[in-house]
């Protein structure tokens, strides 16, 4: 067993295989936001991660598209609406919460809001060099809901 090895399971020991309750006093702990069992990651020999920012003025909007691989996004301020191709109705993730787009799925996301702007966190794993995004054609969008 190599060194690099050892030092991993190591830490893999100590970070996780610790009770929770070794942390103490003035210690942070992570807090669990999302656990989801997803299909469609990448599978090639490398992957990508990717961590983005995104902001919204009220009314703004994303795109029409679909994404290659799963992205997940939390939400550090306002709401954001999702439409989503086979939802009938639209998907309204909160400050705090997480939400995991699925893969090769059409969608928009709003800021519904009239007056606050909407403030995300992306994050997407996808095989090396994968676009974010794929935009759709407008005329294949449908209408708002």
């Amino acid at each position: 067993m190599n060194k690099q090895m050892k030092f991993g399971l190591i830490f893999v020991f100590l970070f996780i295989g610790l009770p929770m309750t070794t942390f103490g006093q003035g210690v942070t702990k992570p807090k669990q936001v999302l656990s989801e069992i997803v299909k469609g990651m990448p599978t090639g020999k490398d992957q990508e991660v990717r961590v983005l920012t995104a902001e919204f003025k009220p009314g703004d909007k994303t795109v029409f598209h679909k994404h290659r691989f799963p992205v997940t996004v939390y939400i550090l301020e306002g709401a954001f609406t999702l439409n989503l191709e086979g939802r009938k109705e639209p998907l309204v993730i909160k400050a705090g919460e997480a939400y995991i787009e699925p893969p090769n799925v059409k969608m928009t996301g709003y800021n519904r809001s009239a007056t606050e702007p909407l403030r995300l966190v992306i994050f997407y794993v996808s095989d090396k060099n994968t676009p974010f995004l794929d935009m759709i054609d407008m005329a294949d969008m449908p209408k708002d809901k």
